[in-house]
């Protein structure tokens, strides 16, 4: 189910099928701002045995790669971290591990943080093997670090992770370019595997998406952006 990705000549990686690009040129800023920051990380996941990240689009890998890189860094991180991700077209390990390649750092602390991502990065292409369908599951980190990806569409794939998720990263296409990812159907499947008090994070905020969630039981706010982007959105589920 490997679908080739195009690579733009200002190094960004491009979907063919969805007409957008996979990540920001912001590099690491949004991963850190929108993700971890916009669900209370590292802080909120400080001496938990377990804490368990969901994410609707894994990508290239890049959210997963610098919440593991905060995680390994933080002397106060969680025993154990759970990751569930879907994703309907896994890429190649080679795109991967292009993909941290072509990143930059903004500044000093960044440049630690971009190795230690370029390092997991080839630890994850090295194990990866993207099913056709179904899921897979892989342990990193002496089996304190766990990444289950279900493949498949986003809202046929939500089910097959479990959960209940302490963190939801909101990811994916452009909600004009790949409405089903931003639908009521998924985002219920979404809710169904959260917890009162689970924090949601996404850089959209589209009046319709942020109208789904307070239906389906979030508390929603719009939080300064990150460049390019004015705003994202910060979400809690009250159930």
């Amino acid at each position: 189910m490997n679908k080739p990705l195009q690579w733009l000549p200002d190094g960004q990686p491009y979907s063919p099928r969805y007409g957008d690009v996979y990540r920001s040129r912001t590099g690491l800023a949004q991963p850190q701002q929108v993700f971890l920051a916009g669900c209370g990380l590292p802080a909120a996941w400080a001496g938990r045995p377990t804490w368990t990240v969901l994410e609707t689009g894994f990508g290239l890998g890049l959210n997963f790669l610098t919440t593991w890189a905060a995680w390994r860094a933080d002397p106060q991180r969680c025993a154990e971290l759970r990751y569930l991700a879907v994703e309907a077209h896994p890429a190649a390990a080679a795109d991967l591990l292009r993909s941290v390649e072509t990143l930059s750092a903004a500044d000093a602390a960044g440049v630690s943080l971009l190795a230690t991502v370029r390092t997991l990065a080839e630890e994850l292409a090295a194990a990866w093997e993207p099913l056709d369908a179904g899921v897979q599951t892989w342990v990193f980190e002496q089996g304190r670090v766990y990444l289950k990806l279900a493949v498949g569409e986003a809202q046929t794939a939500l089910p097959l992770l479990g959960g209940p998720a302490d963190a939801v990263y909101l990811d994916g296409f452009n909600p004009a370019l790949n409405p089903a990812m931003w639908s009521e159907p998924t985002l219920a499947a979404v809710a169904r595997l959260c917890r009162p008090g689970s924090r949601l994070g996404s850089w959209c905020v589209a009046g319709a998406v942020r109208a789904r969630l307070q239906t389906l039981g979030f508390e929603v706010h719009k939080r300064t952006g990150v460049a390019p982007k004015w705003h994202r959105l910060e979400a809690i589920y009250r159930g």
